[in-house]
């Protein structure tokens, strides 16, 4: 084994179909299948104690299924890269899965002559859909707006709210706030204590993320 070698982990609940992938990784001489998992949250489990450079994972299994599975990994960052597998079709699946964190998505009809090619893509970090799914995922990602929910809840503060908001993610302090808008220290904490009731923004780097998704530091 060189340093090179990618470690997969496998998990479908049917043992017949881990074979079968397993047959197909054995001829690739950089990957190597170093564990198995019969279920999501079995996957979950291995993933966190062997640490592998991609988890292949079925969309439908117990306990946990594909999408959940991918987003245990993904929340207590594991350094593996999920690839799904899946017999259906990408329409109603493919943005959902890379909502969840998905390095990439494979319909089962196409791992014998894909799988190796996905696994090496998304363990060098790419994203790896079919050609014939781009089209799906320019329609979706065209339709989404990514701050939509953070639109929304901007909407729900006040434009004195909004002022302060957006000066807090800037770094200004409590008095420079009070300054510039002509209002004491303590009523900008009392507009802070607002925002952080109705948006949950409690420290500076929390205000930063917010304001950078909607575009607020470009304003003056």
């Amino acid at each position: 084994m060189t340093v090179d070698t990618i470690r997969v982990i496998l998990a479908d609940d049917h043992a017949v179909v881990r074979a079968g992938l397993k047959a197909v990784l054995g001829t690739a001489p950089d990957i190597q299948v170093i564990g198995e998992a019969s279920s999501g949250r079995e996957a979950v489990a291995l993933a966190e104690r062997l640490k592998p450079d991609v988890v292949i994972t079925d969309l439908s299994m117990p306990d946990l299924d594909g999408t959940a599975a991918t987003k245990e990994i993904v929340s207590r960052g594991l350094p593996s890269r999920v690839l799904v597998l899946t017999m259906h079709e990408e329409e109603e699946y493919l943005i959902p899965l890379l909502e969840a964190g998905a390095a990439g998505y494979l319909v089962k009809s196409a791992a014998d002559r894909e799988l190796i090619a996905a696994v090496r893509s998304v363990a060098h970090g790419d994203t790896y859909v079919r050609p014939a799914a781009a089209r799906i995922l320019a329609r979706g990602l065209t339709r989404k707006d990514p701050a939509k929910a953070e639109r929304e809840r901007y909407e729900h503060l006040t434009p004195r709210e909004r002022d302060v908001l957006r000066l807090i993610a800037h770094g200004y302090s409590a008095p420079e706030i009070g300054d510039q808008l002509g209002i004491s220290p303590k009523t900008v904490d009392t507009y802070k204590q607002r925002i952080q009731e109705k948006l949950g923004l409690a420290h500076r780097t929390e205000y930063v993320q917010f304001a950078l998704k909607l575009g607020l530091l470009a304003e003056a």
